[in-house]
């Protein structure tokens, strides 16, 4: 079976890749969240919450039963090796899930996986382009803080500062769309979508 053309959409946080994915989910072109459908396994897969309950404890899912991100964050975040043992029953399960969607879209012109966290195309994924939204920081800190007021400047910052930089993100991209409110991005998704299926 042909499989469609898989395009990686990244971008720092306040970077807009939200925003450019419903553009294309509006051009009819399928979009694959991974933290959304990561978040969603976690909840619904019960084999991947029998492995998290083997890493982790019983304490990463609440008394309903749901799994308690603010926990699980509360004992991962300083902690490299659970982490790295949480991501390795996390990342084998999201992307068997990506694969199937992959194949559930066969007949699209080409499918667009958005993530916050991604390589170059070809290097050890299945990407065959990367799209990069960029954005400068200050604007990033700006919609950030419009869409969260409660989130201080320093607090935004740090987590910018954990994330992948913007030269290191530039490198690896194919095309790159300019989300900087000076030049229109709409344009920018049409040309780029006029690319893909051409």
């Amino acid at each position: 079976m042909k499989e469609p053309l898989q395009i990686g959409v990244t971008g720092g946080i306040g970077s807009g890749k939200s925003v450019v994915c419903r553009v294309f989910t509006a051009l009819g072109i399928p979009v694959y969240e991974a933290d959304a459908r990561a978040k969603w396994l976690t909840e619904h897969d019960p084999s991947l919450r029998t492995d998290i309950i083997r890493v982790l404890g019983p304490l990463a899912y609440d008394a309903q039963d749901s799994y308690d991100r603010a926990w699980v964050a509360s004992q991962v975040f300083t902690n490299p090796a659970r982490l790295a043992q949480l991501n390795a029953v996390i990342h084998p399960r999201v992307l068997a899930d990506t694969l199937d969607w992959v194949r559930q879209h066969a007949d699209a012109p080409y499918v667009v996986k958005e993530a916050a966290l991604m390589r170059a195309a070809g290097d050890g994924n299945t990407l065959d382009k990367v799209i990069v939204v960029h954005a400068p920081v200050a604007l990033r800190v700006a919609r950030i803080q419009q869409r969260d007021p409660h989130r201080s400047e320093a607090d935004i910052r740090a987590i910018m500062d954990r994330q992948v930089s913007d030269d290191e993100r530039l490198q690896m991209a194919d095309y790159v769309l300019v989300n900087d409110e000076s030049q229109l991005l709409l344009p920018q998704i049409l040309a780029l979508h006029e690319e893909l299926i051409g």
